[in-house]
C-alpha cells in the first residue's frame, strides 16, 4: 500500500509539472502572436499601396474620447448588452494608432476595430488552452502512472527476487574453495562445483584459464626456443675460445679459423637478439607506429636497388608502376618487405629470378608481392610459417636459414597495419607472398 501511495504521488508530481511546463508554453505562444499580430498591422497600415517602411518613425497608440468616435467605434463600445462583449472591449475600441514618419506629416488610423477582432481571436484560443490544461489535470496523473507502471513492476519483481532469495554462505564457500585449488598452469585445470546457479561464472572462468594457459604455454615455448637458438652460437664461441686457449695462440691457421667462426656466431647472437628485444617491445606495446603517407611504389622500388646491390647472386624484377599510396609506418612496412625478400633468398638457387611487384588485388586492396623460384614450402607447414622460431625439415633448418624470427617479425608489423598475408607456395616451384593493406 505504501508503495502505491509513493507511485501515484510520483504521477501527481510528474503531472503538475507537465501542466506547469504546458501553461507557460501556452503563454509564450500568445504573447509572441499578440506581438507578431500588433506588428505586422501596423506594418502594413504604414505602408499602402507599396510604400516604404520607415523603421525610425514616431508611433504610439492613442486614447480617443467617446464623442471623437467614429459610428463604427461607437456600436463596439456599446456592446455591453449583447451576448460577444468581450473584457476590455470598450478601452480597445477607443484606440487608434499614430505614427510620424522623420519626414513628413503626422497619420492616424483608427486601430479599434482590428485590436477588438484580435482580442476576441486570442480569448477563444486562450479559452481552448484552458480546456486543454484542465483536460491535461484531469488525466494526467492517470497516464503517468500508465507510463511509470513497467518500472514500478520492475522495482517491485527485483523487491521480491530480493526477498524470496536466501544468501546462502556455504555455496560461496565452496565456489571459493574450488577456485583456490585451480592450477592455472595444469593441462586440465577447470572449475566445477555442480551448481547449476554458477554455471554461467564456471564458464567465464574456465574460459580465461584457458587463455592463461594458452598464454603460459606460448611464452614457455618461446623462452624455450630462445634459449636454444643462443645455446648453439655459445657454444661454438666457446669451444673455438677453448681452442685458442690450448694450442691455437701459434697457428695462424687455427687462429684465422677461429677468428672467422666466433665473428660469424657472433653476428648471428646479435641478430637473433636484436629480433628477440623487436618482438618482446612490440608485445609489451612500446614499439610506437609513427604513421604517414606514403608511395608503396616508391618504398619497393627503394628495397629493389637494395637488394640488386648486396645480391649479385640472383636476378631481380620490379613489375607494375602504379603509383599506389597507403597509410603506415613507412620504415617498418619497408623493413617487412625486406624481410620477405631477404628469406626469398636465401631459399632460392643461384640466377634464379626473385620478383617485386605493387598492385591493387581483387578488392581493390594495395598490395605488394615478392615471388621466388626456390625451394617452396610444404603445405602442411604454411599455417605454421609466421610462427616464432618455426623452421620447416630441411627448408628452415639453421645452416642456410636464420632464428626464424624473421617472419615473425614481419607479420607483428603488417597485423599493426590492419594488413593480411596471402601466401601460395610449391615445392621445388617457389613461393609467392602477397601482403594487402585494406585502408
Amino acid at each position: 500500500m505504501n508503495e502505491t501511495k509513493k507511485m501515484r504521488s510520483i504521477s501527481r508530481s510528474v503531472s503538475r509539472g507537465r501542466v506547469a511546463s504546458l501553461f507557460f508554453a501556452f503563454l509564450l505562444l500568445d504573447i509572441l502572436a499578440a506581438l507578431l499580430a500588433v506588428g505586422v498591422w501596423c506594418y502594413f497600415q504604414e505602408t499602402p499601396q507599396g510604400q516604404d517602411f520607415q523603421p525610425g518613425a514616431s508611433r504610439h497608440f492613442a486614447l480617443l474620447a467617446e464623442d471623437q468616435l467614429s459610428p463604427e467605434g461607437q456600436e463596439l463600445t456599446h456592446q455591453e448588452d449583447r451576448w460577444f462583449h468581450t473584457p476590455l472591449q470598450s478601452f480597445l475600441a477607443r484606440l487608434q494608432y499614430v505614427y510620424k514618419p522623420a519626414k513628413g506629416g503626422e497619420t492616424t488610423v483608427y486601430a479599434g476595430r482590428f485590436l477588438v477582432f484580435f482580442w476576441r481571436c486570442l480569448l477563444l484560443m486562450t479559452l481552448v488552452q484552458l480546456l486543454i490544461l484542465l483536460w491535461e489535470i484531469l488525466t494526467g496523473s492517470r497516464k503517468s502512472r500508465k507510463h511509470l507502471a513497467p518500472l514500478y513492476e520492475i522495482t517491485r519483481m527485483a523487491q521480491d527476487l530480493t526477498a524470496d532469495s536466501a544468501f546462502d554462505e556455504d555455496k560461496f564457500h565452496h565456489l571459493e574453495d574450488a577456485i583456490s585449488r585451480i592450477s592455472p598452469t595444469g593441462p586440465d585445470a577447470r572449475l566445477q562445483t555442480g551448481d547449476a546457479e554458477l554455471e554461467g561464472l564456471e564458464q567465464a572462468v574456465n574460459s580465461l584459464l584457458e587463455r592463461m594457459r594458452q598464454s603460459y604455454q606460448q611464452q614457455a615455448r618461446f623462452v624455450s626456443d630462445a634459449s636454444h637458438e643462443l645455446r648453439t652460437p655459445i657454444a661454438v664461441i666457446q669451444g673455438y675460445a677453448n681452442m685458442l686457449d690450448r694450442w691455437g695462440k701459434e697457428d695462424e691457421t687455427i687462429l684465422e679459423e677461429s677468428i672467422a667462426a666466433i665473428k660469424s656466431e657472433s653476428d648471428h647472437m646479435k641478430k637473433l637478439v636484436e629480433q628477440l628485444l623487436f618482438l618482446a617491445r612490440g608485445d609489451s606495446g612500446r614499439t610506437k607506429l609513427t604513421m604517414t603517407e606514403f608511395s608503396l611504389h616508391e618504398m619497393i622500388k627503394e628495397v629493389f636497388d637494395e637488394s640488386v646491390m648486396i645480391d649479385p647472386k640472383h636476378r631481380y624484377h620490379l613489375k607494375g608502376d602504379e603509383d599506389i599510396t597507403i597509410t603506415g609506418d613507412v620504415s617498418m612496412i619497408k623493413q617487412a618487405a625486406r624481410i620477405l625478400v631477404d628469406n626469398a633468398a636465401k631459399y632460392t638457387p643461384d640466377h634464379a629470378d626473385i620478383i617485386l611487384q605493387v598492385k591493387k588485388n581483387e578488392k581493390g586492396h594495395s598490395c605488394f608481392v615478392v615471388q621466388d623460384e626456390g625451394i617452396g614450402i610444404a603445405g602442411k607447414d604454411i599455417p605454421h610459417m609466421f610462427e616464432r622460431f618455426f623452421r620447416s625439415d630441411p627448408a628452415r633448418s639453421r645452416e642456410n636459414g636464420g632464428a626464424g624470427l624473421g617472419l615473425s617479425i614481419a607479420k607483428w608489423i603488417i597485423d599493426r597495419h590492419g594488413g593480411y598475408f596471402q601466401v601460395l607456395s610449391r615445392e621445388d616451384i617457389g613461393t609467392r607472398i602477397t601482403v594487402c593493406f585494406p585502408g
